[in-house]
């Protein structure tokens, strides 16, 4: 089944954004609605297990980081579920290691922030991976497997900052600080 972004918020098709930023959360309700979807919104993992266990959704977006929780354990939780339902995982603290945990979990799309209402349709729409996608050898900087090690950390510490600080031997303020200058 290959569907159109067209077409498919044309259907009226449900969406579940789970989203704890309140202003980025409404401007993309807003910008769904207008395309037809059928839209309803949580801010915390909490809020979103009512929401999927009380109705079902075709389609959800979760963003990685909700407060001091994780989207992973919405995934993970929405997977099981409802499996048919295609999630995208939308984020601003983008890695290699939450993009695998995130598929492994049963997400079927992973965005780095920015992302806009397109994107995310794109993302729905794309059942299959795409073989055609160039293989760069493309040479890693300290910086970036630095941060892609922080961020593999994080998932293993289902996101504790206090707890991976320690595991990786930094002190609390720093790792906040490295978090806070290399959002994506």
């Amino acid at each position: 089944m290959t569907d159109t972004p067209s077409a498919i918020g044309a259907t009226g098709a449900s969406l579940l954004i789970v989203e704890d930023d309140p202003t980025f959360a409404r401007t993309l309700r807003r910008s769904f609605e207008r395309r037809g979807y059928r839209v309803a919104s949580a801010a915390s993992p909490e809020e979103a297990e009512a929401l999927f266990l009380a109705d079902s959704f075709e389609f959800a977006v979760v963003d990685l980081k909700l407060g001091a929780g994780s989207g992973l354990t919405v995934v993970e939780a929405l997977h099981a579920h409802a499996p048919q339902t295609r999630i995208v995982v939308l984020t601003g603290y983008a890695s290699i290691a939450t993009a695998v945990e995130a598929i492994k979990l049963g997400a079927s799309h992973y965005l780095a922030k920015p992302s806009n209402t397109d994107d995310i349709e794109a993302a729905f729409a794309s059942l299959r991976g795409d073989a055609s996608v160039p293989v760069e050898g493309r040479k890693t900087s300290i910086k970036t497997l630095e941060w892609e090690y922080i961020h593999q950390t994080l998932v293993e510490c289902e996101f504790n900052i206090s707890e991976t600080a320690r595991r990786l031997g930094l002190h609390r303020r720093t790792l906040a600080r490295k978090l806070e200058k290399r959002q994506l």
